[in-house]
């Protein structure tokens, strides 16, 4: 009888281990066809894509190809994996921890892909942005681009990942949802900055080196456009920080747009009896003659009004940059002061005439 028991116990043995045997060849076989397929696609796409593409300028689809090509080999490597874990017959504690690892690995490569690409697809975007525009922009809204995409990505990860293990997802949205209302609502000006800064950048009423004036007169180059914050460095060298949402609601003036070429204007009063014609043309040789003043447009002077003690004239000209209309009116100046002085034109100055009767 102990016979018999011993019989069947051996049969029900082997036939276990058949039965591991078969599960086990059958998860390496799925794990082999995706490995092999893995190298495969990696070949795909490294050897005859790039071929087919070869006729763009750019070279964005063999970058992004070059990037994302060695996760995508992983996650498909990792995938049959997964399928493998699946089908081996262990415990279920043992394939919940097993399978959950492996799915969390094909979550992390993937998320990684995404970046990749998106990282990319960026990257290409500021080198077109900054032909046109320069590379302002791309210091400036590039990163945040980057770190909201980034934290995007995890999030997704995340959900994904709780989903899988059957955790209640829903709760936590709404849990992170009334927290950032009360988040929001605690720091509303520093969220009003935040996306007043977001729109400068996208807006792009400055850049990085112009110069601007606002409403209050003040003026100065700009230095930095934050996310809170805007910095302008003045002329008597400070550093003048102005909050983003106050900048922009506000009026100013950019010298630097839409070029940089700087009108300037001088004013002056000559004397009644002096020859208007002859001053006139003297303004005209003397901005030629100043040198730095453009050719294009060219300089051009005016008779604007009659004064009390003198008849104002005015001097407009140009110069190849904002920065030089200082410079360009000391020059234009003293050169009016020379030669007007030389050709008996007098500047005139405020005079009054007093004039005493005797009585009868």
């Amino acid at each position: 009888m102990n016979n018999i028991v011993d019989f069947y116990r051996l049969q029900e043995s082997d036939s276990l281990y058949l039965y591991w045997m078969k599960e086990l060849l059958v998860s390496l076989l799925i794990f082999a066809i995706f490995w092999v397929l893995a190298k495969f696609i990696r070949y795909i796409l490294l050897a005859w894509i790039p071929r087919l593409t070869a006729f763009a300028t750019t070279g964005f689809i063999e970058r992004v190809l070059n990037r994302a090509t060695p996760p995508v080999t992983l996650l498909i490597i990792f995938t049959g994996l997964y399928l493998a874990v699946t089908r081996l017959p262990l415990p279920e504690k043992a394939q919940l921890i097993a399978s959950g690892a492996v799915f969390i690995v094909n979550v992390i490569i993937l998320t990684n892909i995404a970046y990749r690409i998106t990282n990319e697809m960026l990257n290409w975007y500021a080198a077109r942005v900054a032909e046109k525009n320069g590379d302002g922009l791309n210091r400036q809204i590039m990163p945040l681009l980057e770190k909201l995409i980034s934290i995007f990505l995890i999030c997704t990860a995340l959900i994904i990942t709780l989903r899988h293990f059957n955790y209640d997802v829903l709760s936590l949205v709404t849990a992170l949802g009334i927290g950032s209302l009360a988040i929001g609502l605690a720091a509303k000006d520093t969220l009003a900055n935040m996306i007043s800064g977001f729109t400068l950048m996208i807006d792009r009423p400055f850049r990085i080196g112009d110069r601007i004036q606002l409403t209050s007169g003040q003026w100065g180059d700009v230095v930095d456009i934050g996310l809170r914050s805007t910095k302008f460095k003045t002329g008597d060298n400070t550093l003048l920080i102005i909050p983003n949402a106050e900048l922009c609601n506000t009026t100013l003036i950019n010298f630097a747009f839409p070029d940089n070429r700087g009108k300037g204007r001088i004013n002056l009063g000559i004397a009644h009896e002096s020859d208007v014609e002859k001053a006139k043309k003297l303004l005209l040789e003397i901005a030629g003659e100043a040198g730095e003043i453009l050719v294009e447009p060219p300089p051009e002077a005016f008779f604007t009004s009659y004064g009390d003690s003198a008849l104002n004239l005015a001097l407009f000209f140009w110069v190849k940059d904002y920065t030089e209309v200082f410079a360009a009116s000391d020059r234009i100046n003293t050169l009016i002061h020379r030669r007007f002085r030389e050709n008996g034109i007098k500047i005139a100055y405020p005079t009054r005439t007093v004039k005493l009767e005797k009585e009868q």
